[in-house]
């Protein structure tokens, strides 16, 4: 999968296994993304742009996952959150774009 960073200025491909979401993947991998709640989905830290080319192969996201993606800075259409994108096969080549900044409500 491919991380964008913030400013788009530099792109960086990494391995993505299967059954890993993006939070793991990115944190594995030295990316600034804090995930706060660790993954069980009452932050909004691990917010990603997903490429629009991606973002119709990804499910739904659910109504917590919405809930949590209203608080996120910097929304964008195909914002979700990394910890709720699993990687599958179909998702081979994956790319998402860091947001500029996070907000962490759990230290808030």
């Amino acid at each position: 999968m491919v991380f964008i960073s913030d400013d788009g200025g530099q792109r960086s491909e990494v391995d993505a296994p299967v059954g890993q979401s993006v939070m793991e993947i990115a944190q594995r991998n030295g990316f600034d993304i804090e995930g706060a709640c660790e993954g069980n989905l009452a932050c909004s830290t691990c917010h990603v742009i997903v490429d629009p080319a991606y973002a119709g192969r990804l499910p739904p996201p659910s109504e917590e996952e919405d809930d949590m993606l209203d608080l996120a800075f910097g929304l964008q259409r195909t914002s979700r959150l990394g910890c709720q994108i699993v990687m599958t096969e179909e998702l081979d080549g994956l790319t998402v774009r860091l947001p500029a900044e996070s907000r962490n409500l759990l230290l808030d």
